[in-house]
């Protein structure tokens, strides 16, 4: 997968404008920029949950987010016995499935989610543009802090916004499941600083077993950034194997961000 401005909502290139390169993550990422602030410190999790379907339908909120000249992968309702989840099946193709928060959420909240990964992208290494392709992804994106951005950051958000008719998001978190980057590492997305891989798996040991995490978001943030995040303005799930011009698939469970 990719990463940057909505990440790849954090990457990969999709094209170059304005001097600036905008990836895959990127897209993702100014598909997940907020709308207006609010007071939501007390609000439990309000991110649909997959598990909520009565149909073959995605629940609403959540929508596809393509890139252009890129196959879409394909995203639906499959069960893991009688509990909705999504498939995700990726064949040389990437794009994401995100919901994005009317109203951005403090930092303050836990990260909870599940997945099981079925097939890795072969030579897939998200530390490296050309085989940036991973098996799953979360991405979580940030408003920017207090104080606001810098001039260069407004030039650039300036250029996406008249483009794309969204302000991108500050910085993304990407949550990855990479099939080379050993697990516990943090690093900038291939693609852009204001992105960053955290790779919670790796490898092919784990195939075919849900696998559950529990993440502190603003932990992760400092850790990655080294700054205090801002607001939360979206998530977004993605497997891809574009790069690699290979397969993945992958399912995955409820995802939540709950207050602490």
């Amino acid at each position: 997968m990719r990463a940057t401005a909505t990440a790849r909502t954090a990457g990969r290139i999709a094209r170059r404008t304005a001097g600036a390169t905008l990836t895959c993550a990127t897209l993702v990422a100014i598909a997940l920029a907020g709308g207006a602030a609010g007071d939501d410190a007390t609000v439990a999790n309000p991110v649909p949950r997959f598990s909520t379907s009565t149909s073959d339908r995605l629940p609403e909120g959540w929508h596809p987010q393509p890139f252009r000249d890129v196959p879409p992968t394909t995203y639906s309702i499959a069960r893991d016995g009688d509990v909705p989840v999504v498939r995700a099946d990726a064949s040389a193709s990437a794009s994401g499935l995100a919901f994005r928060f009317e109203r951005p959420l403090d930092a303050d909240r836990t990260l909870r989610w599940r997945w099981k990964g079925e097939r890795l992208p072969p030579g897939g290494d998200t530390r490296a543009r050309a085989t940036d392709d991973a098996v799953a992804r979360v991405y979580v994106t940030f408003a920017a802090p207090a104080g606001g951005r810098g001039t260069v950051d407004r030039m650039r958000d300036a250029t996406l916004r008249m483009l794309y008719g969204e302000t991108p998001p500050h910085a993304t978190l990407l949550y990855v499941w990479d099939t080379a980057a050993p697990a516990g590492a943090t690093f900038a997305n291939a693609y852009t600083e204001r992105v960053r891989n955290v790779v919670v798996e790796s490898g092919p040991a784990r195939l075919g077993e849900w696998i559950a995490y529990a993440r502190d978001v603003a932990d992760d943030y400092r850790r990655a950034f080294g700054e205090a995040p801002g607001r939360i303005s979206g998530i977004a799930i993605m497997t891809d194997a574009d790069n690699t011009k290979s397969r993945a698939s992958a399912l995955f469970g409820d995802l939540t961000l709950d207050a602490r």
